[in-house]
């Protein structure tokens, strides 16, 4: 397959990438800045999607048969802070977060339906906190993730019959750096104390799922919401 997935440049998206790629499939990746092998796309530009899709379709031999949005951005805006503040904030969020996602799906849509046979794949990785929340200053970090989570199901429920599928996964906190370190910026163990697992999770394992609902899950799970989370939150 030709797999398109942003967010690529560490943690969650690198593996998902690796995996990928061991398994034979054909991947382009995006990160901010680039480098590596990535294209660069900075998606606080509104136009940043759609020029980020034009050269994947060309780097990916004019075809893109899965879309991975995994891209986003986790910044803290005070209750308190002035009006100016808070709307910038929840601006940033919601275009990197959301409507990049929307935007990159709007045009694999395109291009699914445009496949001979028609159909694709999306996989959109949002956050527990799509269901759980999030902390006083995240706000508009939790409204992003359940507003990806409501689209993936909109996309299931609309174009399941012209075989396209879209799946989402909902991690929590994911060790992105030194463990001892990564911890106790959490909160140590009251964080821990919190996951029945004993442990957060790690990008291999989140990786390993974006992999399965990108190439292997069943036509008759789309729409689905997978946690990865150590049951820290279940529904």
């Amino acid at each position: 397959m030709n797999i398109l997935i942003t967010g690529a440049s560490r943690g969650i998206g690198a593996a998902a990438m690796a995996a990928l790629k061991a398994d034979g499939h054909k991947v382009v990746g995006q990160s901010t800045r680039g480098g590596d092998g990535l294209i660069a796309a900075d998606f606080t530009d509104p136009g940043a999607p759609a020029e980020l899709w034009q050269q994947a379709f060309e780097a990916l031999d004019e075809r893109i048969d899965v879309l991975i949005n995994n891209a986003g951005i986790f910044e803290p805006v005070e209750d308190n802070a002035s009006e100016e503040e808070w709307h910038a904030a929840w601006q940033r969020t919601m275009t990197v977060n959301l409507q990049a996602s929307a935007d990159l799906c709007r045009l694999a849509l395109a291009e699914y339906r445009s496949h001979e046979p028609a159909g694709g794949r999306i996989v959109n990785v949002a956050s527990r906190a799509a269901y759980r929340g999030d902390s006083a200053r995240h706000w508009h970090y939790a409204a992003s993730k359940g507003g990806m989570v409501a689209m993936t199901k909109s996309i299931a429920r609309a174009y399941a019959s012209e075989n396209v599928l879209a799946f989402a996964v909902c991690p929590g906190f994911t060790m992105t750096g030194m463990a001892e370190d990564y911890v106790e910026s959490r909160g140590g163990a009251k964080m821990l104390a919190d996951i029945p697992l004993g442990r957060v999770a790690t990008p291999e394992e989140v990786g390993e799922t974006i992999r399965w609902l990108a190439t292997d899950a069943p036509a008759s799970a789309t729409g689905a919401v997978i946690d990865v989370n150590g049951a820290s939150f279940v529904r």
